[in-house]
């Protein structure tokens, strides 16, 4: 069985698709390495990027999609709704076939230090890679953001794990960390009041009394007129996202407001989508394996 490993870099660009592809361009040159999807956000200003491949080569494109992405992507210039701290902003390594959590948190700890070596980028280690639980939840490293990090940065407590303890004032700062699959959920309403998303927002995630393994922020989408509650579900196994939909729902109607529709940011697991069919088809005696592509790669 072949040793592989998934990885979905973020980067502050969501609207000039020709430093996108120039970025996705380093990751298809590495060999053995497979790019599976990529998703740009105009309002986010953010793109995602998916792909796999063997541990050491899916750390090399790493490594160059951020050295392109330093070059071409100035934080000073940049403005958008998701919150944000660096040109590459993150990089999740996931074990996903013969490799364990802990040799992705190893791979984490060699690809930060050539980050912050090389390129001259801060790195904080999060999730599982954390050397401290207050670093565990990438929020609190993110918290102040781009702007708030040249004062932050050179606080005892947020001294980076890797490279200089100053800010590079136009790549920014970068998170690096080992994680099971997340689900990028947004779910849209029809209002253009950002107090009733944040509201909600609040009301779903985990440090508002919501729901464990859920992260929310309500934000604008001004090119639809338009408030989103976007989420990162860290866990869908334990809080799967029909769950969370339904409480949006609810909420929304305290406020007047409909859901107008949802949306998944990158890939997601198929089990995360047979567990919202499950739901609500009601299905009785379902198994897994009734799943025709299952049988197919069986």
């Amino acid at each position: 069985m072949a040793r592989i490993i998934q990885c979905v870099p973020n980067f502050s660009e969501g609207r000039n698709k020709a430093i996108i592809e120039k970025i996705v361009e380093e990751i298809r040159l590495v060999e053995e390495v497979k790019l599976l999807d990529y998703s740009m956000d105009k309002d986010h200003n953010r793109t995602v990027v998916t792909f796999i491949g063997e541990p050491e080569n899916v750390i090399l494109a790493a490594f160059n999609a951020c050295k392109v992405a330093s070059e071409l992507i100035d934080m000073r210039n940049h403005i958008g709704e998701h919150p944000r701290m660096g040109a590459t902003d993150v990089i999740p390594l996931i074990p996903i076939s013969d490799v364990t959590m802990e040799e992705c948190v190893e791979l984490s700890e060699t690809l930060g230090k050539r980050i912050g070596e090389e390129l001259n980028i801060s790195v904080y280690l999060y999730e599982k890679s954390a050397k401290k639980s207050s670093r565990e939840n990438l929020a609190d490293i993110r918290r102040g953001q781009y702007e708030g990090m040249e004062v932050k940065i050179k606080e005892e407590k947020w001294k980076p794990d890797f490279g200089p303890i100053e800010l590079n004032v136009k790549a920014g700062v970068t998170a690096i960390g080992a994680r099971m699959p997340l689900v990028a959920f947004n779910v849209n309403l029809d209002s253009m009041d950002i107090n009733i998303a944040k509201k909600i927002a609040k009301s779903v995630r985990a440090n508002g009394g919501g729901f464990k393994y859920c992260k929310a922020l309500g934000i604008e989408i001004k090119e639809r007129n338009i408030v989103q509650v976007t989420m990162n579900m860290v866990d869908y196994t334990k809080t799967p996202l029909f769950r969370v939909f339904d409480a949006i729902e609810r909420e929304a109607r305290r406020y007047g407001v409909n859901v107008v529709g949802s949306e998944i940011v990158g890939l997601l697991p198929m089990e995360a989508m047979i567990d919202v069919a499950d739901y609500y088809l009601r299905l009785e005696n379902f198994d897994n394996s009734q799943i025709l592509e299952r049988r197919m790669m069986e």
